[in-house]
């Protein structure tokens, strides 16, 4: 598959007083969308991306990278996105991490069920890639003003 991405100055806005998104780290079983997704993210919203093929990969390499965001494919063989996610609680990995699922059900029932796992947002396939930087910023900093909130900050 190959993807050209112009340049272009549509980058995500700083915001004061609200941090920036930086590392992310990516799981999708899928390597076109592994691809896709990486590529969006480096070039457009300007991340440090780590990307990974499998929960197991995910585990292994979250210690080392310690991203601020995660994003989780839903459906993926072996260990899905929400095992993933509860593997990644388990072992302390996500405290102060924003988790986004990443899923191809568009259903309203679907994304909410999804959100009662605990995560912070649900993108759903097909993404555009011009776009899903920003939304991942802003789930940053709804995430990132909850935690300032229970530290007291």
């Amino acid at each position: 598959m190959a993807l050209v991405f112009l340049r272009c100055e549509k980058r995500v806005p700083e915001v004061s007083g609200l941090s920036h998104l930086k590392r992310i780290l990516l799981v999708d079983d899928d390597p076109d969308v592994r691809s896709v997704l990486q590529m969006a993210l480096e070039v457009v919203g300007q991340y440090t991306v780590c990307s990974c093929e499998s929960g197991a990969e995910a585990l292994a390499r979250i210690e080392a990278f310690q991203p601020q965001l995660v994003i989780l494919d839903v459906m993926m063989p072996d260990m899905d996105g929400p095992e993933t996610l509860q593997r990644l609680h388990a072992c302390g990995a996500l405290k102060q991490v924003a988790t986004v699922f990443l899923t191809a059900k568009a259903y309203a029932h679907e994304q909410e069920r999804l959100r009662g796992l605990g995560v912070d947002g649900v993108l759903t396939k097909p993404f555009d890639p011009m776009t899903v930087s920003g939304e991942l910023q802003r789930i940053w900093w709804r995430t990132d003003e909850r935690h300032g909130e229970q530290e007291g900050i």
